[in-house]
Parts: C-alpha cells; structure tokens; sequence
C-alpha cells in the first residue's frame, strides 16, 4: 500500500525486528489515542521494532529514546512510513 512520497506505508505489527518507520497515522478510539500520544506516539516520530517476546507478542519497541513494550493488537492501529520496500 504506497502512498507516494519516499515510502511503504505498514501497519507496526508487519515490521520484523530491526526495522523501523515515521508513525504517520494512529486509528482507533480516542482514549486509545491519547494514552499513546502520552506514551510518545506522535505523528512524525520514529519507532524501532527492537525484538519481539518469546510467542511474539508483546513487541519490544525503541520510541524517542526509551523501550517500551506493545501489544501486537495494539501495534495494528498504527501506521508508520518505511524506507523502501522492506
């Protein structure tokens, strides 16, 4: 799914570990919203996919500096623009 500019748009659940993307999108309800815009989450910023967990979920994030963890579920509603065609 290209949206023209210099990237693929990916959901942040599709990416493997090591790659990263610009969030350009959150959806969902707004209380989901908020609590990730507080979390860091900001349209414009870059989020490294560091490792998964054991069965794979929750994933292991790198967000302005600090790791966090989320779940893959969650993970879906946020849309990110990647370099290339990873």
């Amino acid at each position: 799914m290209n949206q023209g500019g210099k990237g693929v748009v990916k959901k942040l659940n599709e990416l493997k570990e090591g790659e990263k993307g610009i969030i350009k999108q959150i959806t969902g309800n707004s209380r989901f919203q908020r609590r990730l815009r507080e979390m860091g989450f900001i349209k414009g910023t870059e989020v490294l996919v560091e490792k998964f967990a054991p069965l794979t979920d929750p994933m292991e994030l790198i967000i302005m500096g600090y790791h966090l963890s989320l779940r893959k579920e969650e993970a879906g509603k946020i849309m990110l623009e990647c370099e290339g065609t990873l």
